[in-house]
C-alpha cells in the first residue's frame, strides 16, 4: 500500500526541484523527505528520482507516478472534507497578475484545492492596475499583484528588480535606432516604468508589440522583435538579460497581497498562507 505522506513528499520534491525547498515547504527535515522518497522507491521497486549536483529530476517511472499521486491525494482530501464539518467552505474571488500566473500559480492552486476542496475559487487574471480597479468595485476578495516602491496598499511579500530581456541582447545594445519595446497595454506597471526610465535617460523608444498575455509577449521577444521588461526571477526561457550598462537599470517592484474589506477572513488567510509559502523566488537544486 502506498503511503500518502511519502506521495506528498514526492510531489513537493517534483514541484520544487530541491530536497531543501521541499522540506521547508512541508515543515519537516530534509532527511525526512529523503527517507520518504527512498521508502516509496523501495515499495514500488523503481527509481523515481534522478539526482545530480545541479538539480533533482524525475525518471520515466517518476513521471508516470505524478498523475496517480495527485489523484490519490485529491481523493484523500475529499474524503476528509466529507467527514469534517470544520473544513472551510464558500467562494473566494482571487485576482492575480499575468506574470505571476506564468511562474507560480500552479503550485499555489494545487495545494490550496487539495487542502480546501469545498472552497470554490474564482480566478481572474489581469494587469495589476486592472485588478486593483476590480477590487475597488467589489469584484475581487483578494489580489496578488505588483506595486511600486513607496506605495502602501497591501502586504508586501518580496521585492525584486525589473530587467530588460531580449533574444539577442547584443543586437539592441549596439543599435542607434529607437529601442523597440514589447509591452503589456496601459495601465501596465512594467510598461510605465520602462517608458519613464528611457525618457529620463534620453533614450528614444517605440512600441513594436502590445499584448495582454505574457505568452504573446514572450513569443514576440523570442522572435527577436524587441525588448521585454519582466521581474528578474520571472524571465521567460529563451530570453537573456541586457547587461553591461547598455540600458539604464530599472527600479524594483514589490509583490503584494491585498485582501478586501468584508471578505471571509478564514478563506483569505488560508489562501494567503499558501501564497506566502510558494511565492518567493528560489533557485533549483541543493
Amino acid at each position: 500500500m502506498l503511503n500518502l505522506q511519502q506521495l506528498q513528499s514526492f510531489l513537493t520534491l517534483q514541484q520544487t526541484g530541491s530536497f531543501t525547498l521541499a522540506a521547508e515547504r512541508l515543515g519537516v527535515g530534509q532527511s525526512t523527505v529523503s527517507q520518504h522518497i527512498q521508502r516509496l522507491e523501495k515499495t514500488l521497486g523503481k527509481q523515481l528520482i534522478e539526482r545530480n549536483t545541479h538539480k533533482v529530476g524525475l525518471t520515466a517511472e517518476g513521471e508516470a507516478l505524478i498523475g496517480y499521486a495527485r489523484g490519490m491525494l485529491e481523493i484523500d482530501g475529499k474524503v476528509m472534507a466529507l467527514f469534517d464539518e470544520g473544513r472551510l467552505r464558500g467562494r473566494l474571488r482571487f485576482g492575480i497578475s499575468e506574470d505571476v500566473v506564468a511562474n507560480r500559480l500552479s503550485d499555489i492552486l494545487e495545494q490550496f484545492t487539495r487542502l480546501h476542496p469545498l472552497v470554490d475559487l474564482e480566478l481572474t487574471v489581469a494587469l495589476s492596475a486592472t485588478l486593483y480597479q476590480m477590487q475597488a468595485a467589489g469584484d475581487l476578495d483578494i489580489v496578488l499583484a505588483k506595486r511600486r516602491l513607496g506605495e502602501r496598499h497591501g502586504v508586501a511579500l518580496y521585492r525584486e528588480p525589473l530587467v530588460w530581456l531580449a533574444r539577442d541582447p547584443e543586437r539592441f545594445a549596439a543599435s542607434s535606432e529607437p529601442l523597440p519595446l514589447i509591452a503589456f497595454p496601459p495601465p501596465s506597471l512594467t510598461r510605465k516604468i520602462a517608458q519613464e526610465t528611457l525618457d529620463s535617460n534620453g533614450i528614444a523608444w517605440r512600441i513594436v508589440c502590445t499584448c495582454g498575455s505574457l505568452t504573446g509577449l514572450t513569443a514576440a521577444a523570442r522572435a527577436g522583435m524587441g525588448v521585454l521588461v519582466q521581474p528578474r526571477s520571472m524571465a521567460p526561457s529563451g530570453l537573456r538579460e541586457v547587461v553591461g550598462g547598455h540600458l539604464p537599470p530599472l527600479e524594483e517592484v514589490e509583490f503584494v497581497l491585498v485582501p478586501s474589506r468584508g471578505a471571509d477572513r478564514a478563506l483569505i488567510e488560508a489562501l494567503s498562507k499558501e501564497i506566502r509559502t510558494r511565492i518567493l523566488p528560489s533557485s533549483i537544486g541543493d
